[in-house]
């Protein structure tokens, strides 16, 4: 036994409860996380004296998701229906992952509809999935000690937890549970007249003590043995009234049991070396291959490929978060300075509209590409010149990460998981990855691109070996995050059973 109180040699079953999971239904950063985090597990050098069997990772079978011919259809399962009213017949679908099972907990009543989220009986359909998720996992016969839950959604788990171990039942009461919170931003509120959907009465324990319903991240927070956030630099940040959203207190009252954990990424689906999308492979050995890309990106986008004022790419969802207003509200300046810009994204519409009326009064200088296109994506990261990553906070930021990867300088507000991964050029000479300003102002982050692209013209011999630093980064999985997840799901286990 170790000072934490459990066995080293102990194998551990571990199963995800997430919303997402890339490929098959995404929206965010949440989905290549899960599928990411699940393939990485499996990889670890050693990983089978640590894993009891490659990871569990349990999705619900939105009308989104395609099913391949060669899925297998687990047993139904029938669970009391959380609103009291008779029973929920359901399957488990299992598919053939990538290091990983994937097992799609398929409700048509719940998720057989447009869209993945906000629909009113969200709560239901959330509690619904976590008690069928449960009732399979369960059902299996081998214990399972770890349920890595993902975001609010994954949040009435932490209740079927409660009501199992009031119950005294071995499962529930042995289940160690650790809670990743990627967007503090969202806590699956549930309204007084809507408690009823996840079981629970007004007045009742599970139900919290706020009068006017109940917040289900904070209620997972709360329950769960462990929890962290997805950067060292923003698990600080969360503690702070500004950045905690409400929850600051919560966290702070879990003392050394909240920490950051960095998310990272698949190095070798994000390799502009081999990268199919791209129009030519280049390393930071030879980067001749990413002017070829550039040339490429701009003749698709109808610019002129020979002008060689920077271009400026921006990926994400169109949030206020992202603070995609920051740059276009910048534009006029930039544009003026012979900045290019290239925006893909969805989402508020409002947002959008900024880029749309650029890209009709300046077509040759802005893009807007308003659609969820993968190859796109890996254009833009390997053909623009600069990655403009405005974000007002940021629990870590994927983009950013990837543009390093692709020699790309990212320009990045230093907030949360930004600051942790982009050194800036002009502060640390020879060190520096990219290009960081502070306030969430067009201003600033005008001024950082023109800093970045007075680098880029008035010195080459700088910028390529800037570039081959910023390739040099190592996010991968397999390196950093993933052993940290297995480390966090001992403690966990110990805590637990303590």
């Amino acid at each position: 036994m170790d000072r934490l109180g459990y066995d080293r040699v102990m194998r551990l079953r571990v199963a995800l409860l997430a919303a997402e999971c890339e490929p098959w239904a995404k929206t965010g950063g949440l989905a290549d996380v899960v599928d990411s985090l699940a393939r990485a597990l499996g990889r670890l050098p050693g990983s089978g004296a640590d894993l009891a069997a490659p990871v569990d990772v349990l999705l619900p079978r939105y009308r989104i998701v395609n099913v391949p011919d060669d899925a297998v259809a687990e047993p139904p399962l029938r669970v009391p229906d959380p609103r009291g009213t008779g029973a929920v017949d359901a399957r488990l679908i299992d598919v053939a992952a990538d290091g990983y099972r994937l097992r799609l907990v398929d409700v048509p009543e719940a998720f057989d509809r447009d869209g993945l989220y906000d629909h009113p009986d969200d709560p239901w359909r959330f509690a619904v999935f976590c008690r069928v998720a449960l009732a399979a996992l369960k059902r299996d016969g081998s214990p399972l000690d770890v349920l890595h839950v993902h975001d609010w959604h994954a949040g009435p788990a932490l209740l079927e937890r409660a009501r199992g171990e009031a119950a005294g039942d071995p499962f529930y009461r042995r289940l160690a549970v650790l809670l990743t919170l990627h967007n503090l931003a969202y806590h699956g509120w549930v309204p007084l007249e809507k408690l009823g959907q996840l079981g629970l009465r007004h007045g009742e324990e599970l139900a919290g003590s706020n009068p006017f319903g109940l917040d289900l991240l904070l209620a997972a927070i709360e329950r769960c043995d462990l929890a962290n956030t997805v950067s060292p630099g923003f698990a600080r940040e969360a503690l702070t009234p500004a950045f905690g959203m409400g929850l600051d207190g919560a966290l702070l009252a879990k003392g050394d049991r909240f920490f950051g954990i960095l998310n990272g990424i698949d190095r070798a689906s994000w390799d502009p070396a081999s990268d199919a999308a791209t129009a030519a492979p280049y390393s930071g050995d030879d980067l001749a291959g990413k002017a070829v890309c550039r040339s490429d990106l701009l003749d698709r986008l109808g610019f002129d490929p020979h002008d060689p004022g920077p271009v400026v790419g921006a990926i994400g969802r169109m949030d206020p978060q992202k603070g995609f207003d920051l740059l276009a509200d910048a534009a006029p300046g930039l544009l003026a300075a012979g900045v290019r810009i290239v925006v893909q994204g969805r989402g508020h519409d409002e947002l959008a509209a900024p880029f749309r009326a650029l890209a009709a009064a300046h077509p040759d200088r802005v893009a807007l590409v308003d659609r969820f296109d993968r190859s796109m994506a890996r254009r833009i990261y390997a053909g623009a010149d600069l990655f403009a990553m405005p974000s007002r906070f940021e629990p870590c930021g994927l983009g950013q990460m990837i543009a390093l990867r692709y020699g790309t300088p990212p320009v990045v507000r230093r907030t949360g998981g930004l600051a942790d991964t982009v050194i800036d050029a002009d502060e640390a000479p020879g060190l520096g990855t990219g290009f960081l300003f502070e306030e969430a102002t067009p201003e600033a982050l005008a001024a950082a691109v023109i800093r970045a692209a007075r680098l880029r013209t008035g010195d080459p011999a700088a910028w390529a070996a800037l570039q081959r630093r910023a390739m040099a980064q190592d996010f991968g999985w397999d390196t950093g995050s993933a052993p940290r997840y297995l480390e966090a799901y001992r403690r966990a286990v110990g805590i637990r059973r303590a």
